[in-house]
C-alpha cells in the first residue's frame, strides 16, 4: 500500500478506530473493554478458598499443638500464644520410631509395586482388549470393597495363626495388596479407556509384542494415571490400621500402630500424639507433594471423557 493511500485509511473512521480501540457505528463510538470476570466465579473461588483452609485448618492446629508443652496441650480453652517446646518430638524419637516406619514404608511401597504390576494387565484387558461380561469383572472387584475388614479379621487372624505368619510383615503386605488392587483397576481402567486406538494398531503392525506395547507405548501414554493410582495406594496403605493392629506385634507393627501407644489413660499425651502424628504423616504428605501435577493431571484424564 502506498503512503497516500495509507494515509488516506487512516483518516477514515475506520482507521482512526483500529488506532484508539473505539468501534464505528452509526451512534457515537464505544471502546472495547474487556469482559469482567462474572460474579459467580468470584464467589466458587473465594468458597473454595474458605473450603481449602477449613481442611488445612486442623493439620495446622496440630502441628502447633505439637509445638507445645502437655500442660499448655491439655489447656481449656486452648492458649495459640503459649510458649513453644520440643517435648513431645523428643519423647516421639526416644520411643524408637525407626523399626515401625521402616514397616510401613516396606508395607507401603512393596504393596503399592505389586498392585501396580497386576492391576495394569488387567485394566489394560478390561479397556483396550475388553474380555467376555467385562461389565461384571469390573462390578465384582467393587463388590469385594463393600465386605466390611471387621467381617474378615477374624478369619485372616485364625489361618494367619494356623499357617504361622502372624506378626509377619510379608502377610501385611499380601492383605494390602489384595485390598488395594479393585481400586487400582478401576482406575487406570478409566485412564487407559483415553488411549487412541491408533496408537495401539500402529504397534501391531510393526510387529511389537504385548509386553513391548504395554512398556513402551501404553504406559508412557497413562503415566499420570499411574502415578496418581500409585499414590493412591501408597496412601491407603500407609495409614491402614486395623489389619495392623491386630495381625502384627512387636516385629511387624507399623507406624500407625506405634502411634497408638502413645494414647494412654493416665497422663497427658496430646503434644506427643500431635508430634507423632505429624511425623508419621511427612512421607505422605512428601510424596502428595512431589506427585501433586501428575495426581491431578491423572484424575483429571480419568474423570473428563
Amino acid at each position: 500500500m502506498s503512503a497516500a493511500a495509507q494515509s488516506e485509511t487512516e483518516g477514515t473512521p475506520t482507521g482512526s478506530a483500529r488506532r484508539s480501540g473505539t468501534v464505528p457505528g452509526s451512534g457515537p463510538t464505544q471502546e472495547i473493554r474487556h469482559a469482567k470476570p462474572p460474579r459467580s466465579g468470584v464467589l466458587l473461588t473465594a468458597a473454595a478458598w474458605v473450603v481449602g483452609i477449613l481442611f488445612a485448618l486442623p493439620v495446622l492446629w496440630m502441628i502447633l499443638t505439637s509445638f507445645h508443652s502437655e500442660e499448655d496441650a491439655a489447656k481449656n480453652p486452648p492458649d495459640v500464644f503459649a510458649p513453644l517446646s520440643l517435648d513431645g518430638y523428643r519423647a516421639f524419637f526416644d520411643a524408637g520410631p525407626w523399626p515401625p516406619l521402616l514397616n510401613s514404608l516396606t508395607a507401603s511401597v512393596i504393596s503399592t509395586a505389586l498392585v501396580l504390576l497386576l492391576a495394569f494387565p488387567a485394566a489394560y484387558a478390561l479397556s483396550i482388549r475388553p474380555v467376555k461380561k467385562w461389565t461384571d469383572v469390573l462390578f465384582f472387584f467393587l463388590s469385594t470393597k463393600m465386605l466390611p475388614i471387621v467381617a474378615g479379621i477374624l478369619p485372616l487372624y485364625l489361618f494367619a495363626q494356623k499357617v504361622g505368619i502372624l506378626d509377619n510383615i510379608w502377610w501385611l503386605i499380601l492383605l494390602y495388596t489384595s485390598m488395594n488392587l479393585p481400586i487400582a483397576v478401576w482406575m487406570l481402567r478409566s485412564f487407559l479407556a483415553e488411549v487412541p486406538v491408533e496408537m495401539l494398531e500402529a504397534a501391531s503392525v510393526d510387529g511389537a509384542s504385548l509386553t513391548r506395547t504395554l512398556r513402551d507405548i501404553v504406559a508412557p501414554v497413562v503415566m499420570p494415571g499411574i502415578a496418581a493410582a500409585a499414590l493412591i495406594c501408597f496412601i491407603f496403605s500407609w495409614n491402614e490400621l486395623l489389619l495392623a493392629r491386630v495381625l502384627t506385634g512387636t516385629v511387624a507393627g507399623t507406624a500407625p500402630v506405634f502411634l497408638t501407644g502413645f494414647v494412654t489413660s493416665q497422663g497427658l499425651f496430646l503434644a506427643k500424639v500431635c508430634a507423632a502424628s505429624f511425623v508419621v504423616s511427612l512421607p505422605v504428605l512428601a510424596a502428595g507433594f512431589a506427585a501433586q501435577d501428575k495426581l491431578v493431571q491423572g484424575l483429571s484424564m480419568g474423570a473428563v471423557k
